[in-house]
């Protein structure tokens, strides 16, 4: 199996840390994945698994500018560069798959159309950006704006959103990936079906926790289908409320996510904490709870230190843990957490567009690189 369980093996730190999925918005025209992409990635070769930054099913799955897509040949291919590279440096890396739904602007939809929901509802304050100019990545110039007001999925519509999932993890196995990760937090598609709030249908996908959940079902089961469960991982953000997605019960909303996920067998789930100042901590006894629940590799992620890392490795709540920021900056990130070295600062003007300023520029440490 890709992803046997991680706390079966005499593993130390370094081994159990994942580079997490982080938007950096630098695709070129078509929204394919560039050689700089396929640098900067091979550059962090040495995390335990890498995640790709979100990359769209469809176009209209895209929702914000200069994302990488992967539901055409040329984007296949961009990508293919990418996994060439960082299996050549000998890593492992999967794609993460979204649909972002609501969380987009009539600009970057087919034909100019309303973004998709669960239900027309619109998030007030959720943000995309959007390119007006046309300038592309390499100026890092765009403006955020409101994202549109969408439309519910009509019913029959549903199928074809789940096939383009399972034809996008096809894709990614054809451009190299050695697995996929579903996006189902953060408040993209996924989310806007399963969490109470932000779905407000009559019909089979809403209403009932089970209702809820059957949008993830039918996308993870045909992912599974298509590819092999064991390729497959799900991200979930069980307390978090990111672009207006809250659910009213998140502790029970998201064991029985986990058993839905358990049932099925994929490979991992990986566990977005909620990040900001004073968010909210995920109980102890929540964690111990998904750990029965859901019998596979567990991944954590949300502003873990070393310390922290490591108590959760020893108490068993993880196998792996991300650290998302700080890969950013230290692409030798694992080597520096093993040997206590400083880490470079990331610089935030360059996150989202521009070239290799801030991408692929940032040193690897003298004892890091022996």
């Amino acid at each position: 199996m890709l992803f046997t369980p991680y706390r079966m093996g005499a593993l130390t730190l370094p081994n159990r840390i994942v580079m997490p999925p982080m938007t950096r918005s630098r695709a070129a025209d078509g929204n394919v994945a560039t050689p700089l992409m396929a640098e900067y990635y091979a550059q962090r070769a040495s995390a335990g698994l890498i995640v790709s930054e979100g990359t769209q099913i469809s176009q209209q799955g895209q929702g914000y500018a200069w994302t990488p897509g992967i539901h055409d040949e040329a984007q296949i291919a961009g990508w293919r560069g990418v996994t060439d590279a960082v299996h050549a440096a000998g890593g492992r890396i999967v794609a993460q798959l979204w649909h972002v739904g609501r969380v987009s602007h009539t600009a970057l939809q087919p034909g100019g159309a309303a973004p998709v929901s669960s239900s027309a509802l619109l998030a007030e304050g959720v943000k995309v950006f959007v390119d007006p100019q046309g300038r592309g990545p390499q100026g890092g110039v765009g403006d955020m704006v409101q994202h549109s007001m969408p439309r519910a999925l009509a019913i029959d519509e549903i199928p074809g959103i789940v096939n383009d999932y399972a034809q996008a993890a096809r894709n990614a196995i054809d451009a190299g990936f050695d697995g996929i990760e579903l996006h189902g937090a953060n408040g993209y598609l996924i989310n806007q079906f399963i969490d109470s709030q932000a779905n407000q249908r009559t019909d089979g996908y809403g209403g009932s926790l089970q209702n809820r959940l059957r949008f993830l079902r039918e996308v993870v089961e045909a992912v599974a289908a298509a590819i092999g469960a064991e390729r497959v991982g799900v991200r979930l953000a069980p307390l978090t409320t990111l672009q207006g997605a809250v659910d009213d019960t998140p502790q029970a909303t998201y064991l029985a996510a986990a058993h839905v996920l358990d049932s099925i067998g994929v490979g991992y789930l990986h566990i977005a904490e909620a990040d900001w100042e004073d968010a909210p901590v995920m109980p102890v006894a929540f964690k111990e709870a998904l750990r029965m629940v859901y019998r596979g590799t567990l991944i954590y992620a949300g502003k873990y230190t070393v310390e922290r890392a490591e108590e959760a490795l020893a108490k068993g709540w993880a196998d792996l843990i991300a650290f998302g920021r700080p890969f950013i900056a230290n692409p030798d990130l694992p080597a520096r957490l093993q040997h206590g070295l400083p880490l470079n600062a990331p610089d935030k003007a360059t996150f989202f567009g521009g070239g290799a300023e801030g991408f692929t520029d940032y040193p690897v440490a003298e004892t890091a690189g022996a």
